[in-house]
């Protein structure tokens, strides 16, 4: 039997609903943001990543997925969304009048790496680029809408980790501050540390062998490096951030593994005891120097990005059942032909009104299609006779009431319109307005 690859998953069936709901989630977030949807290709040529995430990142080094394509050009399955991001920026000439442009992205990338609880070497992520604009005001609103995304889903351990990496003359200072520290321990750390020392000091506080070890606890961080400009920027993202209510912690030693961070670093962890190692669910940050790096013109950009198999680990350890939508509107029954065309035809109908319908496909007794009525938890059902579609009525009746009613054939959409109009899944409290799921066939 072929069965799928090491690292990877077969998404279906109650999960398949959870996914839908989380990625309406974020792009109904994001939509009031003001951010509009960009696909970009699964794979892209090997030097936009080599450069854009950088050759010394674990990412690159020992990560990618890399193979020659026929026509002998080197590609990469994507790693991360944001390289071809800015990419598509570029070559679409998105700079100009229009900035900022409000970027957000959905989909799979992938990494060779250990397969372990929430990480897959296929991943989905979801994140949000702005790019275009320097102003501190674009790091608080990047960070809020993350936020508020993991809100919305109902999560409520969250915490916010922020840090500042400094402008190009800060982090030169940092790093030259941190070279000279870790000189005489470097021997200490892990192998992939000393090359990194070499490569890129700067990733030696973000190994996940070392991380806590005394050397690393006592090393010089970024904010003991900023000068006065970058210390001012960071100060009025923190204060823009207390304007905005998230709540958030300053983590002195806070660094992202990818090359083409500056100024403004953050990552948000659920502190549910249940995630482990695995407790970052979404993280980001500025990155100022990528469009020009990528031959584009000097553009400022602010990003963000989560595994959403992250997010559902997160939804697990907190013990929260998604309210998923998976029942249908109205099942449809008959017994003879006729009736099967009539259902046939009124499944269309309705499903193009907007509700979910559904009908028996197997041949099934009446009795075996109530059953079935019930296992896909439907609301409303008919049973369709000859006697009742001659006289353009059909009998309906509400499976929770139990109550029945012969109606106009008509009038079933008005009468389906009003009766699952006030039956929101999300109970009294519900605020989620026209964009709420339970809504969809409005």
């Amino acid at each position: 039997m072929i069965t799928k690859p090491k690292g990877t998953k077969d998404i279906h069936g109650k999960d398949a609903r959870k996914w839908q709901y989380i990625e309406e989630i974020v792009s109904n977030v994001l939509d009031k943001y003001n951010y509009t949807l960009i696909r970009t290709p699964l794979f892209e040529a090997s030097d936009l990543f080599h450069r854009g995430v950088g050759e010394t990142t674990d990412i690159v080094s020992k990560e990618t997925y890399d193979f020659i394509d026929r026509g002998n050009r080197n590609m990469t399955l994507r790693p991360e969304g944001t390289a071809g991001v800015v990419r598509s920026f570029i070559e679409n000439k998105m700079y100009g009048d229009n900035l900022p442009q409000k970027l957000f992205y959905i989909g799979p990338m992938y990494r060779y790496e250990r397969p372990q609880k929430g990480r897959y070497r296929e991943f989905y992520q979801f994140g949000m680029e702005l790019l275009g604009s320097d102003d501190p005001i674009g790091d608080a609103e990047v960070i809020s809408a993350a936020y508020n995304i993991y809100k919305m889903l109902g999560l409520e351990k969250l915490k916010v980790n922020i840090n500042s990496l400094g402008d190009s003359e800060s982090r030169k200072d940092y790093h030259k501050a941190l070279v000279e520290y870790l000189k005489p321990h470097i021997n200490e750390l892990c192998d992939d540390c000393k090359e990194r020392y070499q490569k890129n000091p700067l990733r030696v506080l973000d190994c996940k062998v070392d991380r806590d070890s005394d050397i690393l606890k006592k090393a010089p961080t970024p904010l003991d490096y900023l000068n006065k400009e970058s210390k001012e920027r960071f100060e009025k993202v923190c204060e823009y951030l207390d304007m905005l209510k998230v709540p958030y912690e300053v983590n002195p030693r806070l660094v992202r593994g990818l090359d083409y961070y500056n100024h403004t670093v953050f990552e948000i962890d659920d502190t549910a005891k249940d995630m482990g190692s695995q407790n970052t669910i979404g993280a980001g940050g500025r990155y100022n120097g990528l469009v020009k790096l990528l031959d584009g013109p000097d553009t400022p950009c602010m990003g963000f990005a989560a595994g959403i198999d992250r997010v559902m680990v997160a939804l697990d350890a907190e013990e929260i059942d998604l309210d998923v939508n998976d029942d249908v509107d109205l099942f449809l029954m008959y017994v003879n032909d006729e009736e099967k065309s009539y259902a046939l035809y009124l499944c269309q109908e309705l499903r193009l009104a907007g509700f979910r319908v559904d009908t028996d496909y197997l041949g099934r007794s009446l009795k075996a299609q109530f059953k079935q009525a019930d296992r896909l938890k439907a609301k409303y059902t008919i049973v369709l006779n000859s006697k009742d579609l001659d006289n353009n009525e059909v009998k309906i009746k509400n499976n929770k009431t139990k109550e029945e009613e012969i109606i106009s054939i008509d009038a079933l959409i008005y009468y389906l319109d009003e009766n699952l109009e006030d039956e929101c899944d999300c109970g009294d409290d519900c605020h989620c307005g026209d964009d709420c799921h339970c809504h969809d066939h409005k």
